[in-house]
């Protein structure tokens, strides 16, 4: 019997992106042409969440499969776990050269004091991707949107072109790899960057040059109007991140067109969280409202070319069995997602609700469903990041939205009496889901 060939692998991951920053999730500026295009030929997931909203953590989930609280990722500078399997490993097992290009932010020990902010990854941190490396651990301070540098497999710096733009120059890299590589083996190119995500070094959303006139007819999004935060001045140039992800998503899909590998390669479109520019506390994500968790998600390629939408519950965690189902390689018991092709075949059985871990501004667990939010905290920091533990014993009640009702998530109804019977059952709904990973030893007040 004639062995199938495995698909190409392109994972195309941004940075703190809004899903209604996508015209196919709404967005009226032009932003996405390229990724709307994709959308209506392949699959869109309209309720896509990250399992924790805040870089590190989310992409530590994204690469072993688990939640954040399972394998003591629950903070930045935290490292990967060796201990279980990860993604990177388990392709090149499938028989996948590897690749990383970009942002990865799972190296540095703020416990051990081992830095690599503006170091080189060591080899043995880099999560498995073995063939091909180019990356900065935390990208936001080894450049700026002009000027930068990564580092490659041996640890040897690469400067940015004077001038040029980061997510352009980037894309170059990662073209530069698709043409040269070998094509004895398929590929499984991780590509991540750091747009739309601000500047840290900055506290600044850097859009290319011009952005500001180029969307700065922006129609406010239903969360923000009538709030303080900073989107005013920001938006404009975070817009214009998202276009420049966009122009290059499609310059390498036009280099996979040229070179006749398009048709079999999967791709998949997501990032690790949201922004509500400062109006939930004063940083930008962290929180349990949808700004912060609700993502964008599509998939296209063989297998999901098929013109669908869904409105079903899926999250982060789902991504690499999706994957590992392509590349015809087992998927790990402790992996806790679905293979999306499920949904895509006519899955009857999917969830309908979805756990969502925050830390760093407070301890909290959060459950979605189609209608209802309801999250409790152990603390609640309306300041910046004040680093709790990944865990509680004891939680306290803090939001409930109905979301049908209240979309933006202006009304939090945890204190309204005529919605106790809603309460408790979200809190036993809630309190199965921890136990389910492991996490049953908590009180709810």
């Amino acid at each position: 019997m004639k062995e199938i060939k495995k698909p190409n692998i392109l994972f195309f991951f941004t940075d703190q992106q809004r899903w209604d920053a996508c015209g196919c999730y709404g967005q009226k500026l032009d932003t996405t042409p390229n990724l709307d295009a994709i959308a209506k030929e392949g699959v869109l997931f309209n309720n896509a969440f990250t399992v924790q909203p805040v870089c590190g953590p989310a992409r530590a989930c994204l690469q072993t499969g688990r939640y954040a609280s399972e394998i003591g990722n629950h903070t930045n500078n935290v490292p990967l776990p060796t201990n279980t399997p990860l993604l990177g490993n388990l392709m090149k097992d499938a028989g996948y050269d590897t690749a990383y290009i970009g942002k990865w932010h799972l190296a540095t020990d703020g416990v051990k004091g081992e830095e690599y902010a503006t170091e080189p990854v060591p080899e043995h941190l880099r999560g498995g991707y073995k063939d091909f490396w180019l990356a900065a651990e935390c990208l936001e301070f080894t450049s700026t949107g002009y000027s930068g540098y990564m580092f490659d497999k041996d640890n040897n710096r690469r400067d940015f072109p004077k001038d040029k733009y980061r997510v352009d120059v980037q894309t170059d890299w990662a073209i530069e790899y698709l043409a040269e590589r070998k094509k004895d083996n398929p590929f499984f190119l991780f590509l991540s960057y750091l747009e739309p995500h601000h500047q840290n070094t900055s506290n600044h959303y850097e859009g290319p040059h011009g952005s500001k006139e180029r969307f700065k007819d922006f129609e406010i999004p239903g969360d923000l109007v009538g709030t303080e935060g900073d989107w005013k001045e920001e938006l404009p140039d975070y817009f214009g991140c998202v276009r420049s992800l966009d122009d290059n998503l499609g310059r390498v899909i036009n280099h996979l067109k040229e070179t006749g590998e398009w048709d079999n390669t999967i791709l998949v479109f997501t990032t690790d969280h949201g922004s509500h520019f400062k109006t939930r506390n004063k940083e930008y994500k962290r929180t349990c409202h949808e700004a912060s968790i609700h993502i964008p998600m599509i998939i296209h390629g063989p297998g999901f070319n098929t013109g669908q939408t869904f409105d079903d519950l899926v999250d982060l965690l789902d991504l690499p069995p999706t994957l590992l189902e392509a590349a015809q390689a087992e998927i790990p018991d402790v992996m806790r997602g679905r293979s999306l092709k499920e949904l895509v075949n006519g899955a009857e059985d999917w969830r309908d609700d979805i756990l969502v871990q925050t830390s760093e501004a407070g301890v909290g667990r959060t459950l979605r469903t189609d209608k209802w939010k309801y999250c409790i905290m152990s603390t609640y920091d309306m300041g910046y990041i004040t680093w709790h533990s990944g865990s509680a014993e004891v939680y306290k009640e803090a939001f409930l939205y109905d979301l049908e009702n209240d979309p933006h998530e202006r009304n939090n109804l945890i204190d309204d009496e005529n919605f106790t019977d809603v309460k408790n059952e979200l809190k036993q709904r809630l309190l199965t889901r921890m136990n389910d990973i492991g996490e049953s030893k908590c009180e709810i007040k």
